[in-house]
């Protein structure tokens, strides 16, 4: 992306791609309403049945005893929001087919490029994939502390990181309040 884009770029591997949905004509899990209706009946009867076992087993274990937290096995954490029809949902559909999803920065332009599975020999990868991409004045806002992109129609899609590792390469690039190194912070400025 960097030769592409003929800019300095900041790489972070995503976390988890098992997005909560609050858009209006979208189900929590991102589908959308309406459709697949026979596939979701079924869907809900397993889930339903899965989630009353766990449910079971967490009792069973003294989860409900204060010890533990009960929670909810099947609930997702909300991730995207915004309005129905939201610039967001182009990224947030294409995220959801990842299996190896990058986010890559640079002061013009934000793109999603997915590796593959992190479980094969890179030998046997397939070569990177660009999802998603986009750049100014299209390019939508990138929050990094709060870690949330948002497009002009309000819409946002919050990101999780993969890792300590990511944690850290982040905290090497970004300073405090929203300044971000591109090519790395300059020698001598104290910080580790």
């Amino acid at each position: 992306m960097a030769g592409q884009w003929r800019e300095p770029v900041l790489v972070l591997r995503l976390g988890d791609t098992d997005l909560g949905f609050d858009v209006p004509g979208r189900r929590q899990d991102g589908t959308v309403k309406g459709k697949r209706l026979v596939r979701r009946f079924f869907w809900n009867v397993f889930r339903g049945i899965g989630g009353a076992a766990v449910y079971v087993f967490a009792l069973l274990n003294g989860a409900g005893s204060g010890g533990g937290k009960g929670g909810h096995p099947f609930q997702r954490e909300i991730r995207v929001k915004g309005p129905a029809n939201a610039l967001a949902l182009d990224l947030a559909d294409r995220l959801r087919k990842a299996s190896g999803p990058w986010l890559v920065c640079s002061p013009s332009a934000i793109a999603v490029v997915d590796t593959g599975s992190t479980y094969r020999d890179p030998a046997d990868a397939p070569p990177p994939e660009i999802l998603w991409q986009a750049r100014k004045p299209q390019a939508p806002a990138i929050d990094f502390r709060k870690r949330v992109i948002t497009w002009p129609d309000g819409s946002s899609f919050a990101f999780t990181l993969h890792g300590r590792a990511e944690e850290r390469h982040l905290r090497d690039r970004f300073e405090f309040p929203d300044t971000i190194h591109w090519t790395g912070r300059p020698a001598g400025d104290g910080s580790k």
